[in-house]
């Protein structure tokens, strides 16, 4: 066997490698892209919109393919006789950033990022966004792609910020901004929000716990009955929060006594309300159908919630949308049309309005209270005091695959201790996961900024039909479906490192404002009416040799001139009203702070030393070294 080592063997090129080196070579020396941008476009500008890519990592694959088609596109048509810029971009922005950040730190949470402190945090984003981009200016011209990567652009640049607020302001002036209350995929490690897409990418099946719970209806006199509404989730962890359930008028129900055989179902002989389709549900029990009747039957009746977390101001305080006094209008029955019979269930849903669209749009349209019993982290809240702190759905961090349900367990337990479980089960679904960090996401009723995309949708899908599309079937059938389903578009997030929206607004009035840029926000910004005066200082020993002076400790003084200079600048000084100097603390600037205070008659303590105003250290070899 031949063991001899060849890593360092120059290998052969082909002759296809070879020729490729000749011609980006070429391209090289001749500058050939440069000229394409010059010669003659008689069909004028082609512009082209690329998105930028993440320099906190090297190209891979996906790069390298789409890379290709975006110069294949510019090249085509600058042959067509167009204009085609190609100016290169870094996308420095986002949560991917930012995970990468909270690593680096051993930061866990958004809370561990203000107790860091939010500028030392986007000071370390900033710091390591660029951290490839040296490799990225070799590989892209390797792959044979024409880019301007010298006159770039960076998303995190103050001008194309104010790009962002100009696109913004434009359309809050079309009317297409709104701040709305909806219900919403909130990632618990992020802090923030998720959009429609980005949840999309991140659904994974997992094995979960359905509870069916019983629900005691009242009667007339507000006394509990021996009968109770069955309600099904997969989500025990928003039993806590339930505030009404629903059914559906059109539906047949069944009530029926039971008496249970099995160990599945807890409880002994009692009345159960569920839908007639769905009595298999019951499992292996013995029961007698006492009575059929419509879901229109039991709209309209109350029943005991759950859990009694409500009954303190502390948990009504919880309440989103409603005032203390409207929370006889929960723990009702009411109708939806979203209800129905499906192979789970039982043909009626329990409704925690904070973590659901529907159970939301419900509540909204009835006066349900809102009430939220987990944070933004993702912990119950401390009214809810069987289970306060405790997380509702862990990550999977031992990457078994199995969802961890310590909270779901507790509460299918409490719900157990307290009469109210009737069933429980182990199940198999599709959960969202944050796509990022990987973290379950909850549904969450929060506040953001929208685009109110289903306002122009109809002008969007007409737009759409004038696009020729390669393949169609991309343009026709697959964003063109997506466009006829365009949901209004959440734009705001809650994090830091990140383009801001340009909203600000008086927290006492709610009043607020959008700017399209930074000149017109300066118009609103109040001016202090100071007057400031910038001086250099007089002529120094330094100045004369011609050598560089940047040490702090350096007795590097005023000349004779110097202090001439400073004394004839005085006279211009003396007919403004100065009141403050600041300095930095060099020799030579410091002399000359006090010869013009002295000079304007100002006392002592009327001179500042502020070492940020200083020039910037040097390597110790240049200090001295003659200026170019």
């Amino acid at each position: 066997m031949n063991t001899k080592n060849t890593q360092d063997t120059p290998v052969e090129k082909s002759d296809v490698a070879l020729r490729e080196e000749a011609i980006l070579s070429f391209w090289k020396e001749h500058d050939i892209f440069n000229k394409s941008l010059e010669k003659e476009s008689p069909n004028g500008e082609f512009v082209f919109y690329d998105g930028p890519p993440f320099a906190t990592g090297l190209p891979h694959y996906g790069h390298i393919l789409a890379g290709t088609i975006k110069d294949a596109v510019p090249r085509f048509w600058t042959m067509n006789g167009y204009h085609v810029p190609r100016k290169w971009g870094w996308d420095c922005h986002g949560l991917p950033v930012e995970n990468l950040i909270e690593k680096k730190l051993g930061l866990a949470t958004k809370r561990d990022i203000e107790e860091h402190g939010v500028k030392n945090f986007n000071e370390a984003a900033r710091d390591v966004v660029m951290e490839y981009s040296d490799d990225w200016r070799k590989i892209i011209p390797r792959m044979g792609r024409w880019a301007d990567m010298e006159d770039d652009y960076k998303t995190m640049d103050a001008s194309y910020t104010e790009s962002v607020w100009w696109v913004f302001s434009q359309l809050h002036k079309k009317g297409l901004v709104y701040e709305g209350f909806k219900s919403m995929h909130l990632c618990p490690r992020c802090g923030t929000t998720l959009s429609n897409f980005e949840v999309n990418q991140g659904y994974k099946d997992i094995k979960d716990i359905a509870v069916t719970v019983k629900l005691p209806l009242l009667d007339d006199a507000g006394k509990v009955t021996d009968t109770s509404l069955l309600v099904w989730t997969t989500t025990p962890w928003t039993m806590p929060g339930n505030m009404a359930a629903a059914v559906h008028n059109d539906i047949e129900y069944v009530k029926v006594r039971i008496q249970p055989t099995t160990s599945d179902v807890v409880g002994v002989e009692e009345v159960v309300i569920l839908a007639k389709a769905r009595l298999d549900q019951l499992g292996d029990v013995a029961y007698e159908v006492v009575e059929e009747l419509k879901g229109s039957a039991l709209v309209g009746k109350k029943y005991e919630p759950p859990f009694d977390y409500f009954s303190n101001q502390e948990g009504k305080g919880q309440s989103l949308n409603q005032n203390l006094a409207d929370f006889d209008k929960a723990w009702t029955i009411y109708h939806a049309d979203y209800v129905e019979v499906g192979e789970e269930g039982t043909g009626a849903v329990h409704l925690a309005p904070a973590y659901g669209a529907d159970d939301m749009a419900l509540a909204q349209e009835h006066g349900v209270p809102l009430v939220h019993h987990v944070d933004k982290e993702g912990h119950f809240m401390d009214f809810v005091t069987d289970f306060a702190g405790q997380l509702v759905k862990p990550k999977d961090d031992d990457e078994s695959g199995v969802m961890h349900l310590d909270a779901d367990i507790e509460i299918v337990k409490a719900l157990q201790a307290n009469g109210k479980l009737f069933k429980k089960e182990n199940i198999v679904h599709s959960y969202p996961h944050c796509w990022r960090c990987d973290t379950p996401l909850l549904n969450y009723a929060t506040t953001s900024w929208f685009v109110e995309v289903t306002k122009i949708k109809d002008q969007l899908v007409e737009e759409n039909s004038k696009i020729k599309w390669v393949p169609e079937h991309v343009g026709r059938a697959r964003f063109g479906k997506w466009l006829e389903g365009a949901r209004d578009w959440a734009v705001s997030r809650q994090r830091y490192w990140g383009a801001p929206l340009p909203i600000w607004r008086n927290a006492e009035t709610e009043e607020y404002k959008v700017f399209g840029s930074v000149a017109e926000m300066q118009e609103f910004v109040p001016k202090s009416g100071n007057k400031y005066f910038v001086m250099r200082h007089g002529e120094s020993e330094s100045n004369v040799q011609g050598v560089i002076s940047a040490n702090i400790d350096n007795e590097d003084a005023l000349t004779e001139k110097g202090a001439e200079q400073v004394a004839s600048a005085l006279a211009e000084l003396k007919e403004n009203s100065i009141d403050l100097i600041i300095t930095s603390p060099f020799h030579r600037t410091s002399q000359t702070a006090v010869l013009v205070r002295d000079g304007i008659g100002l006392p002592e303590d009327a001179m500042i030393y502020d070492d940020r105003i200083r020039e910037f250290d040097l390597a110790d070899e240049l200090e001295g070294d003659a200026l170019a």
